[in-house]
């Protein structure tokens, strides 16, 4: 997590008894139903201006064609007849965002460590719905979420169309070591001890178990915890925990089902060893070297940095243990980025939104750019990049039969980085779920009835 603030809140939130248990997934109020600002045949989409992500140009007078989900024209020599027209103004439609590192089913508060034993797990499919929406709105049409079951049922309800939020990749459970980051730890022997089927597995073949489970169960990317963390009440921040045997099983597993694995690593033994096993990605990465980053760029490895939190991280409501190991590890994290930034290693961009307030997200791009990244690759890791990562190809840019995920955003992101945290428009698979004109949400107001 970003530095290292734990990677995974499933701890915190109970994973989730199927949003099918009516919670989140009944139809909620009208707010959340987009269904009713659908149109026949094509919509399309005019503004004043849009950013070729490739390119890391702006295009003006912009013009989106889509139709039944889809991006079907960009720019095109004429516009269908008796189209849905939105002339959105004086804005920069972009892509919808790629967040690849998040926790929607929680946000990190005083009550945080005690909620696995005191809260059921529908309160986690609640706070997923309502986070996601957030998430959404913000401008982050796809998320990598570590959410346990709780964002396996949230990705297909937002596949149904049933809940407002961002599209999701799941993990369901992490893979941890009996005791370690992604076991949980503070509690007397005998409460919520976990084995395989919760993601809690030590040698190689119970690691593949733990692997096998979580993809019958939903699972489309294995989260592990190569080293100790932040946001947990075991020991060394760093301290490698799976050894590069397991975790090279747990990876050539993940493999022969299509699945990547994403790598919680804070310290540079259990970095070094996940890189080396040939994870995908290194989340949090507080203590990269020279080896390391050589290693990552010559295998392709992503560094998805969550570098935000460290301004954010509400360090007072932290148990003195955990407090500790956050000023320890941060400043040495955000360190590290800007060496991986410099170095040119594969960057996706990632939050750990949950640890600070959900719908920031978009802080995390004006870090990368104070850091000496420019502004067109900063938008790079949460699009083309992100998507890479993730294994979509569908998404990313916007581009002739790409899915309709297209935000706006006022000024012009190349020329300051911050405009993305104020999104205009936002248009999930060809469903407006937000559209500000003078400062209010034209959306909202048409759902919230007399």
């Amino acid at each position: 997590m970003n530095k290292t603030t734990r990677c995974s809140l499933h701890r915190f939130l109970p994973a989730f008894a199927l949003l099918a248990s009516g919670l989140a997934m009944a139809p909620p109020a009208k707010a959340a139903q987009p269904h009713e600002h659908m149109h026949d045949g094509p919509t399309v989409l005019r503004a004043a201006r849009m950013l070729d992500v490739d390119a890391g140009q702006i295009r003006e007078n912009a013009v989106i064609v889509v139709e039944n989900g889809l991006i079907t024209a960009v720019n095109p020599p004429g516009t269908p007849a008796g189209a849905h027209e939105m002339d959105l103004g004086d804005v920069t439609l972009l892509p919808g965002l790629v967040d690849a590192h998040t926790h929607l089913a929680g946000q990190l508060g005083a009550g945080s460590f005690t909620d696995a034993v005191t809260r059921t797990e529908l309160y986690g499919a609640f706070n997923a719905a309502k986070y996601g929406g957030i998430t959404l709105r913000a401008g982050f049409t796809t998320v990598r979420d570590f959410g346990g079951d709780v964002t396996v049922e949230l990705a297909e309800a937002v596949e149904r169309g049933d809940v407002a939020a961002p599209r999701v990749i799941p993990s369901r459970h992490p893979l941890g070591i009996t005791g370690g980051h992604c076991d949980v730890t503070g509690f007397a022997p005998g409460i919520l001890e976990a084995g395989p089927e919760r993601g809690v597995a030590d040698g190689p073949w119970e690691v593949v178990e733990a692997v096998r489970y979580q993809i019958k169960h939903g699972a489309q990317v294995i989260k592990t915890c190569a080293t100790a963390g932040v946001l947990s009440m075991e020991g060394p921040v760093g301290a490698q925990q799976y050894t590069e045997e397991e975790l090279a099983a747990m990876v050539a597993e993940a493999a022969r089902h299509g699945v990547k694995v994403a790598a919680h690593a804070h310290g540079s033994e259990g970095i070094l060893a996940a890189v080396r096993a040939g994870v995908a990605s290194i989340e949090h990465g507080s203590a990269l070297t020279d080896e390391i980053m050589d290693l990552m760029i010559e295998k392709g490895v992503y560094l998805v940095p969550t570098t935000y939190l460290v301004d954010r991280i509400p360090l007072d409501d932290l148990p003195p243990l955990v407090r500790r190991k956050a000023e320890e590890v941060l400043p040495m994290a955000r360190e590290s980025v800007q060496k991986a930034i410099s170095r040119g290693v594969p960057i996706a961009f990632g939050t750990d939104a949950g640890v600070f307030p959900h719908g920031e997200n978009a802080g995390e791009f004006e870090v990368y750019v104070s850091m000496g990244m420019s502004e067109a690759e900063a938008v790079r890791t949460a699009t083309v990049h992100a998507a890479d990562l993730l294994g979509v190809s569908d998404r990313g840019r916007l581009a002739d039969g790409l899915l309709a995920d297209v935000i706006a955003v006022p000024g012009n992101p190349l020329n300051d980085i911050s405009v993305l945290r104020d999104v205009r428009f936002v248009m999930l698979g060809g469903r407006v779920f937000k559209h500000v004109v003078g400062g209010r949400d034209m959306h909202s107001m048409r759902d919230a009835g007399p």
